[in-house]
């Protein structure tokens, strides 16, 4: 049974949502002593800004909620002067988070509840860390800022321009797709070259394998290839970091085939199960080995969003959206598996990418892409084998071998259980 008329139900929802909002924000607020407002006072602007928002709506104007930003705004700056006064100057964060709390509760009366919660946990987590942030800002360098910056471009002002579309020879090629596509790996690799940027070799080599094998698993493979080949007692050590790396992509490529074909999730797990769970097993085999290694260099990885690098990642994915669909009008099945291959060598993200598509737009069926994936991820592991016999040589292979042949072989016999 309901304690509140029906009519009121509506409302007092809305001010109780807008009551959490304020109590959120202002309990972060309330734990610094040199904050311009606390508790009480973020929870009573999230509720003028709801009530505010209702008198507006029965008056027919927005004259009165923009009257109370215009009020808070103009308290909050005479309090900000009056500390600079006292020479005890705080800086404009509460203040703006005023505001910010102001809005979100007016955002609440019109029905965007979900959305200013959303944002109120955002504007909490932002206000809590920020002498993390602050160490962010500091590590980051200038190329930092600037592949940050490019990443920005490519998926907040080129995205949204592209037409969705299908165009070309079997209506292989959609804008939008593609550049989707270079987003999406460009972000991941981009958050892999940033965590590896920022936190270094001080936390040891299993971190630069997982986050090398998000920034590039062929990069990192080759890189300690060569620190294998120059430094001889570091030989084990590096076939771990290789190992932990060629793991990440495959957590990398599952992570990504979820979102591109949830429909494929089931099988593409238990296959990159299969490749995963021996290549974990032995990593943790030299666990020891590596807890017991000094720092090791860091692997000079290109920044990923990087025009250049993205565009050419859109053109070799077009390029095999049109020869998968080719290959498999003339030669039907065999014609994918081949460009799987061909392309895998490389780059895997692009022949992955391209089947999950073609599946989306039931050109093939869900085994085929399946197999088709697989068989670009053995190629790709069969490329960085070479890396490691030609550039580290046969005692990195000696260490490194095992375990790469143990993702490679768990892949296969995850075909056979699908």
């Amino acid at each position: 049974m309901s304690f509140v008329a029906p009519e009121l139900a509506a409302p007092v929802e809305a001010f109780a949502t807008a009551l959490g909002i304020g109590l959120l924000v202002g309990m972060e607020r309330e734990r610094r002593p040199d904050s311009a407002a606390g508790l009480r006072t973020f929870a009573l602007v999230a509720m003028l800004g709801c009530l505010f928002a209702l008198l507006g709506e029965k008056t027919g104007g927005p004259w009165l909620l923009v009257c109370g930003l215009l009020v808070i705004s103009g308290s909050m700056i005479a309090s900000n002067f009056s500390a600079q006064q006292e020479e005890q100057y705080r800086g404009f964060t509460s203040e703006a988070a005023i505001i910010v709390t102001y809005g979100l509760g007016a955002a609440v009366w019109f029905g965007y509840a979900t959305l200013a919660v959303m944002l109120a946990i955002t504007t909490t987590v932002l206000l809590y860390f920020k002498a993390e942030l602050r160490q962010f800002s500091e590590r980051t360098t200038p190329k930092d800022i600037n592949s940050i910056l490019q990443f920005a471009v490519l998926s907040l002002v080129i995205l949204p321009i592209l037409p969705s579309e299908d165009f070309g020879p079997y209506d292989a090629i959609n804008p939008r797709q593609i550049w989707w596509m270079v987003v999406l790996i460009s972000g991941l690799a981009l958050s892999g070259y940033l965590a590896l940027r920022i936190i270094g070799a001080r936390h040891g080599a299993a971190l630069l394998g997982i986050f090398g094998g998000l920034a590039s698993s062929t990069a990192t493979t080759m890189m300690f290839s060569r620190h294998a080949r120059d430094h001889g007692h570091l030989v084990r050590m590096s076939a771990i970091v290789i190992l932990i790396a060629n793991v990440m992509v495959m957590l990398r490529l599952g992570l990504v085939s979820s979102f591109v074909a949830p429909a494929l999730l089931k099988p593409v797990a238990i296959v990159f199960a299969c490749g995963i769970v021996p290549g974990v097993i032995m990593s943790l085999y030299g666990w020891k080995i590596l807890n017991a290694a000094g720092d090791l260099p860091m692997p000079e990885v290109k920044n990923p969003t990087e025009l250049k690098t993205a565009i050419s990642f859109g053109l070799l994915y077009a390029c095999v959206l049109l020869a998968s669909a080719w290959l498999q009008d003339i030669a039907g099945n065999s014609g994918l598996y081949i460009v799987a291959l061909a392309s895998g060598l490389t780059d895997a993200d692009a022949s992955v990418l391209s089947t999950l598509r073609m599946f989306n737009l039931e050109k093939i069926s869900g085994s085929e892409a399946v197999i088709a994936v697989t068989l670009a991820l053995m190629a790709n592991l069969i490329f960085k084998i070479g890396l490691v016999i030609s550039i580290g040589g046969g005692k990195l292979a000696r260490y490194a071998l095992p375990g790469l042949f143990a993702i490679g072989g768990g892949m296969a016999a995850g075909l056979l259980l699908i």
